[in-house]
């Protein structure tokens, strides 16, 4: 988790890169910005506000040789063991995207560097280099007074209510590559940002395996559970599945599947689908691991708990009480009508 309030913005450099295949330029600025007291709130705001609205998925610079190859890495790491060369090292990171910017898709704009202190991440208070970039401009009026007359002037800038780019690199986790958060607003050429300018993968630390696998879950729920059982059954399987995560500070995988698997016989179902599709979410060899419980309540606010009906009728089921969906609520079929139906039992009706 990450608090950006307090952060404080030491300094800021600004540099423009053009596109290298429309043979644009590239502008360094001598010096650094000068900070003031009116621009540092608009900055703070426009630079630190899709973080706070985006969800937290951490990555960290990799090389498929080794880490000392990958130039952000050593570009970071240059600022944070010398912070007062920020200004300089800012000229060679804008020089790398620059290299980085030959798809004609790609659009020219302004990079700002920050050196950022006071920034909290997992209870701790570090420092974080933040690389930002605007690329769209949007048309706005200003007004002159023209003798007797006010006059529109039409002209061109940046809306600092949406940040195009944007990197926040935490010192912290130096060795696994540093723990980094990133927005890209345009997604016209989604390699450009994360593959060839950051080369980054994502950060598996307890977060990323917490969510990896409870997504993982419910695809199973959905693809294996619902076929072989019902709609109920898939979501009463993630609903002890997700209780399991949420009662627990360590996941074992044999534990996990003696608790949450109401069918016995689905066990070396879950193996085998585990064997098949557990790449694609990163946990094929995962049987242990600590649990993210911000991870969890996230998983439980994303996985529906309703069976939906072709009656369009809806039934709700409580994710914190499971136990009442399993006594109160049946499932059968009619043999005059041909259809299947749910009883549900209970003492009285509540008010909304």
């Amino acid at each position: 988790m990450i608090n950006l309030f307090n952060t404080h913005i030491e300094s800021l450099s600004i540099h423009r890169v053009g596109n290298k295949s429309r043979n644009e330029a590239i502008f360094l600025s001598e010096n650094q910005y000068g900070l003031n007291d009116e621009i540092v709130p608009l900055l703070k705001e426009y630079f630190f506000k899709s973080f706070r609205e985006k969800e937290e998925n951490y990555f960290q610079f990799a090389h498929e040789v080794d880490l000392e190859y990958n130039d952000m890495f050593n570009l970071a790491t240059e600022i944070f063991t010398n912070p007062s060369s920020v200004h300089e090292v800012s000229k060679k990171i804008t020089n790398h995207l620059f290299e980085q910017s030959n798809h004609p898709h790609i659009k020219n704009g302004e990079v700002y560097v920050t050196y950022l202190t006071n920034v909290s991440i997992d209870n701790n208070v570090v420092d974080a280099i933040g690389v930002f970039k605007s690329e769209l401009r949007t048309d706005f009026l200003q007004f002159e007074e023209k003798d007797s007359n006010l006059e529109m002037v039409l002209q061109e800038g940046i809306n600092l209510n949406k940040l195009d780019k944007g990197c926040l690199i935490f010192n912290h986790k130096k060795e696994e590559g540093y723990k980094i958060l990133t927005v890209d607003s345009n997604r016209y050429d989604a390699r450009y940002w994360l593959e060839h300018f950051l080369a980054v993968d994502a950060f598996q630390d307890e977060n990323f395996m917490t969510k990896k696998y409870l997504k993982f879950c419910q695809e199973f729920a959905k693809e294996v559970v619902f076929p072989a059982e019902d709609k109920k059954q898939e979501v009463m399987f993630m609903n002890r599945a997700v209780n399991h995560f949420a009662k627990n500070d360590n996941f074992e995988e044999t534990a996990f599947l003696n608790e949450v698997m109401d069918n016995p016989d689905l066990i070396p179902e879950f193996k085998n689908y585990k064997a098949d599709r557990g790449e694609k979410y990163s946990i094929e060899d995962v049987t242990s691991f600590p649990i993210a419980n911000a991870a969890v309540s996230d998983a439980r606010k994303s996985i529906k708990n309703v069976i939906n009906l072709d009656t369009n009728i809806q039934i709700k089921l409580d994710f914190i009480n499971p136990e009442s969906a399993e006594k109160f609520v049946e499932k059968g079929w009619d043999e005059e009508k041909q259809m299947y139906y749910y009883l549900v039992y209970f003492n009285k009706e509540q008010k909304s």
